[in-house]
């Protein structure tokens, strides 16, 4: 009886992980084939276990957990402490390694070019190499374990560091992308919402480790999101995704959009009560436990598709023939033609009409290409909705309205993220570094919320997603106004506004520039446009506000010369005056009045590209919409 018992076990086991595996028991009579149904069940597993690795949902959370990783620029604020009095730098030579910093952040045309060239897992290990590289130098040097280097030099180690970000961005975006093409809006959304809590996670990690040296917290940046991005290297890639659609995807995103909305409260609460109270270190591990537990469980989602549902691919694609299929791509590239060739008229007609009449249409093209009596001619080039290089993109009026928008309305919203400290500190708060956290989250749930109601409005109604955008730079011009006029507790309501308005960018733009600019060369198109992030950061906060509140802070103190003018741009230590300090609404009123001015203009520029591309999105999405309502 020892003998098939195991096997019997095994085989029951694994019966009840994936069921559809029937054992049928043979008769009294009938020899068992213990060889063969161990092959099978051996032959069973690794099917399952090659779909558990090839599943797009695997890829999507293994993207998640690099993104939680991917937010090391969210904590230069928090570092720069220890580099500053380390190499006894003042605050205008600080200031220049946090420019430094956002340009690492977002110049990626590297990146967007390596991730076209390289294969998936080269470009994440070459960006987990540059965040080493980078951040382990400034370690080395802060600790005194190598020799100091002029402040040029200095802003090219946190430039390189910071940059590697750009790769692990640009890849789990191109990836996943590609792998939920009818979701890009969530997908987008969620991605980059936890690169925005990256911050905030690894700030809760460096808690429990409770190193008394500050500098740890440098090499926690320059090693924790390498291993990570090292260890996951080889899971982020396109798997087929558009094979692997299931009834049960709106599920699934939903379970994720809870964990979300979960991982949220959890670290706005934890961080309330570590900053409130006298918590204990077992305390604090017992957080942080939690934390991991929150970041882990969507693994059950790619776990539970593998191994307790039917195959993904659908049987009818498995049994068409390859010679229907080819037929099938021909028909696709005559639709794609077809575009020019139809009548105006076409586009005024009904969705399910005017779908009836292009399917139509195309299948007498499709006749007469096959009997040679037409030949479908090849455009110059893409129309707007179909895969556009860099360059192509650049002459079109829609991507410089979404560049100059995404400029206005996330170069202020940076601004703000940029002198919350100052801001904070002129109306009177004490705590400045709650509005830090507290619009870290705000971030979060932007980029979460965006990506959620810009799909609705795209997938569901067939509706331009720029809409969503407009809404979010309304909602940014009102948070200026509440921050500007420094009322009793407009901070926090300035804060959320904008926290949230800011986030909803970074959901929208690359899922509308993927949809409407394509997905083939996405990553260079996205990275062209978190350009817009420096750009509007170096005009609107290092000119703008900048200026005004040194004015308004001389006001206040006339009588106090500082010197802060003086020297090269990358000059040593000068022995420079700390900056003057201003104190009262006044002293960001102006420059508030002017980011919300600015964003009402991106506003315009938003609904003017939403007017741009209605039968875009008509095209894109009616057909779906049109079958649904049917």
């Amino acid at each position: 009886m020892n003998d098939w018992a195991a096997p019997l076990i095994a085989a029951a086991l694994f019966a009840f992980l994936t069921p559809g595996l029937v054992l049928q028991i043979p008769g009294k009579n009938s020899p068992i084939d213990f060889l063969n149904m161990k092959t099978s069940i051996a032959s069973i597993f690794q099917e399952r276990f090659r779909s558990f690795i090839n599943n797009r949902w695997l890829v999507f959370v293994a993207a998640m957990w690099i993104q939680s990783c991917a937010g090391i620029g969210y904590l230069f604020g928090s570092i720069s402490p220890v580099i500053k009095s380390s190499l006894n730098y003042n605050q205008k030579q600080l200031a220049r390694l946090g420019v430094a910093k956002d340009l690492g952040d977002s110049v990626g045309f590297l990146a967007g070019s390596l991730s076209e060239v390289l294969p998936m897992w080269g470009a994440l290990l070459v960006g987990a190499l540059q965040n080493f590289i980078g951040y382990g130098w400034v370690w080395l040097i802060v600790t005194g374990r190598a020799p100091v280097l002029p402040l040029w030099a200095m802003c090219i180690l946190i430039f390189v560091g910071n940059n590697g970000e750009t790769y692990f961005n640009t890849t789990a975006l191109v990836s996943c992308v590609q792998n939920f093409p009818k979701s890009r809006g969530p997908v987008v959304g969620i991605l980059k919402g936890y690169a925005g809590l990256g911050g905030a996670i690894l700030t809760q990690i460096y808690t429990m480790i409770h190193s008394p040296d500050h500098a740890s917290l440098i090499f926690m940046v320059a090693v924790g999101p390498a291993m990570v991005v090292i260890a996951l290297m080889f899971i982020i890639r396109p798997v087929g995704g558009h094979r692997q659609i299931r009834p049960s995807d709106g599920t699934s995103f939903t379970f994720i959009y809870s964990v979300c909305l979960v991982l949220a409260a959890y670290l706005m609460g934890v961080m309330l009560v570590e900053d409130i109270g006298d918590v204990s270190q077992p305390v604090i591990i017992i957080f942080t436990v939690i934390l991991f537990v929150l970041l882990i469980i969507p693994i059950v989602i790619p776990v539970y598709l593998s191994f307790h549902l039917e195959p993904t691919v659908p049987l009818e694609e498995v049994l068409l023939p390859k010679a229907e299929k080819s037929k099938e791509d021909a028909h696709e590239v005559i639709f794609s033609e077809i575009e020019d060739e139809k009548p105006n008229e076409v586009d005024l007609l009904p969705a399910s009409e005017r779908q009836k009449r292009i399917a139509q249409l195309q299948s007498k093209l499709c006749q007469a290409a096959a009997e040679g009596a037409v030949r479908v001619k090849r455009r110059r080039g893409p129309h707007r909705g179909e895969d556009f290089t860099l360059t192509q993109a650049l002459i079109k009026a829609d991507f410089w309205l979404i560049f100059v928008s995404l400029l206005l309305g996330s170069g202020s919203g940076l601004t703000v993220i940029d002198n919350l400290g100052q801001m904070s500190q002129s109306l009177g708060y004490d705590n400045t570094h709650i509005f830090v956290s507290l619009i870290s989250v705000w971030n979060f749930l932007g980029r979460v919320g965006g990506g959620y109601f810009s799909e609705i409005i795209a997938s569901d109604y067939a509706y331009p997603r720029p809409v969503a955008m407009a809404v979010a730079q309304l909602l940014m011009a009102v948070g200026h106004v509440f921050i500007g006029m420094g009322w009793p507790n407009s901070m926090y309501i300035g804060t959320l506004l904008i926290g949230l308005g800011y986030g909803a960018h970074w959901a929208i733009v690359p899922a509308a520039a993927s949809e409407l600019f394509g997905l083939k060369k996405f990553g260079a198109l996205y990275n062209f446009l978190t350009l817009a992030n420096p750009a509007g950061s170096l005009v609107f906060s290092g000119l703008i506000a900048s200026s005004i509140y040194d004015r308004e802070a001389e006001k206040q103190h006339p009588h106090h010369h500082n010197l802060q003018n003086s020297g090269s741009i990358f000059s040593g230590t000068l022995g420079v005056d700390e900056p003057l300090k201003c104190e009262g609404y006044i002293c960001f009123f102006l420059t508030s009045m002017i980011m919300s001015v600015l964003c009402i203009i991106a506003f315009i520029l938003s609904m003017i590209l939403v007017l741009r591309t209605k039968i875009v999105y008509s095209n894109l999405y009616g057909k779906s919409r049109a079958s649904r309502v049917g």
